[in-house]
This record gives structure tokens, sequence and C-alpha cells, in this order.
């Protein structure tokens, strides 16, 4: 009897990709799913080194081939992803991914969604917006992305305090634990569902 063939993520980062890690050392030894490759729009993405230390394909890409070609869609296609994974990537996706794979791309955010998204609201741009605004608490919030920054349906939030002694830095450090524990679990969960995640909101 044929062992079924694994589920496929490819993740996308623009950064340090801490995420990206945390996907690959969950899955490195998976029976069911692995991570087939990572894409990067940052020459200087450490995110692109920690894919080749796992030997998974590692692929770079300019914003015009992002953008204006189909060149980026036609190599995701390659490695034939159940699903994709935003993982610190701080630019929209395109129509074009958008249509090829519906309800398929999935996001992190470092807050607590509707609140503290949109363009331009990426690491300690959140933290200091959550801080100086003095909410008493903030956390993560995992979502299938569409054609606005941090607008599509929730699957899971998340919470933390947020200390009255916190720095930006000190409530990233708290989030990032929950973005390290959270993400693997809700990709596991996506991938081996036949119908899909109910919406935690």
């Amino acid at each position: 009897m044929e062992r079924p063939e694994k589920k496929n993520i490819v993740i996308f980062a623009s950064g340090s990709g801490s995420n990206a890690q945390r996907l690959l050392e969950y899955f490195e030894h998976h029976p069911h799913i692995r991570v087939a490759a990572l894409f990067s729009n940052n020459p200087n993405a450490y995110a692109l080194k920690r894919a080749e230390t796992f030997h998974v394909p590692a692929l770079l890409f300019s914003r015009e081939a992002f953008y204006k070609t189909d060149t980026v869609l036609e190599q995701v296609q390659q490695f034939k992803p159940d699903l994709i994974v935003l993982a610190g990537f701080l630019w929209l996706v395109p129509q074009n991914l958008l249509q090829a794979y519906p309800n398929q791309i999935i996001n992190i955010h470092p807050a607590l969604l509707p609140h503290y998204g949109g363009k331009g609201m990426h690491g300690l741009h959140v933290h200091s917006a959550v801080v100086e605004a003095g909410e008493p608490e903030s956390g993560i919030t995992i979502h299938r992305i569409n054609e606005e920054y941090d607008k599509g349906e929730f699957i899971l939030q998340e919470r933390c305090p947020v200390l009255p002694t916190d720095t930006p830095e000190a409530l990233a450090a708290r989030v990032l634990q929950l973005e390290h524990k959270h993400l693997p679990l809700v990709v596991e969960q996506l991938l081996t569902e036949q119908e899909g995640p109910k919406n935690n909101r």
C-alpha cells in the first residue's frame, strides 16, 4: 500500500524568519506535512538561510516579478502547496496568487485584530502602538488573507497581558512566544482537518 503524499507548505517571509524556523523545526520529521519551499522579497532576510539549513528550497523575488508578472505564481505552483503561510511577510499578496489559492493563504499578525493592523503595522510598530495606547492586553491573530492588509477571516486569536512596565521590546518577546506556540498547531490543524477549521473568533 502506497503512503499518501505529504501535504506541502510554502512560506513567505521578509525578515529574520523566527516563525519560519518554528515551522521548519515542527514539520521536519512530520509524517504527513512538510515545508516545501520558502520565498522572500528581501535578499538580506535571515529566513533564507534558515530554510537552507533545513535543505528547503529558498527563493528570492523582486517587486516587479511579484506584482507585474506571473513568475512568482508559477514558481509557487511548482511546489504544489496545500497551504501558503505568511510568516513576517510585509507585502500585500497580489490577485493572481489570491485567485490561484483561495482560502489557502494565512497570515500571523502580532496584535488582536481588527485593532493595530493595516499597512505599516508590523513588528515593533505594532507593539509600540499597543504600549502607548495603554492597552491591558495584546496577542496574536492568525487569519486568512484577502485583498486588504489584515482584513481576512480570523482563524485563531490568543491573548497575553500588557504589563504597566512593558517596553515595546518586552511585549514583542511575550507575543512572539504565542506566535511560536500556536502557528505550527494551526497549520497542522488546517492541513489535517477535512472541512477546515471553524472560525474561533
